[in-house]
C-alpha cells in the first residue's frame, strides 16, 4: 500500500499527539509566565519579593478557590500542565527531534514547521525553567 494517498503524504504515528501535548505544555508555561510578570508589574516588586509568599498565585483566582468555581478548575488544570512540563517537556522535545529527523520527507512542510517551532519552544522553556529567574517563578507558583 502506498504511503501517499491523493497526493498527500501520510503523517507518522503520534505526530499530532506529540504536537498537541507540546502545545498544551507550552501554553501552560506561557500562562504562568504572564501571571508572574503581570503580578510583579502590578505590585511593583521584583522576583525576590515574589518568592516571599506575600504575592500568592492562588489569590489571582477570582471569587476564591472552591470546587464550585470553574476558574478554580482552570487554575488546577494550568497547574498540572505546568508541573507536567518539568519532566514531559524535555522528553517530548527529544522525541520530537527524532520525529523531525526521521519524517522530514513524509510530512507536509506546514506540519514539520509547526513541530519544529514547538520543539524549539520546549527547549527554550526547559532552559528558562532551570535558570535562576525561572526557579524564582517556579517557587512563586508552587507557593
Amino acid at each position: 500500500m502506498s504511503r501517499i494517498a491523493h497526493g498527500v503524504a501520510e503523517r507518522p504515528p503520534l505526530l499530532r499527539s506529540v504536537a498537541a501535548a507540546q502545545a498544551a505544555l507550552l501554553a501552560a508555561f506561557v500562562v504562568v509566565l504572564a501571571l508572574w510578570v503581570g503580578r510583579m508589574a502590578a505590585a511593583g516588586v521584583g522576583p525576590e519579593e515574589m518568592r516571599s509568599g506575600a504575592y500568592d498565585p492562588k489569590d489571582l483566582v477570582p471569587f476564591g478557590l472552591s470546587a464550585a468555581n470553574p476558574l478554580t478548575w482552570l487554575y488546577g488544570a494550568v497547574s498540572l500542565l505546568y508541573l507536567a512540563g518539568l519532566a514531559a517537556g524535555p522528553l517530548l522535545a527529544v522525541y520530537s527531534v527524532a520525529l523531525l529527523a526521521a519524517n522530514r520527507l513524509r510530512t507536509s512542510h506546514r506540519t514539520w514547521r509547526v513541530l519544529l517551532a514547538l520543539t524549539v519552544g520546549a527547549v527554550l522553556v526547559a532552559a528558562f525553567r532551570f535558570a535562576p529567574i525561572g526557579m524564582d517563578m517556579h517557587r512563586w507558583w508552587l507557593d
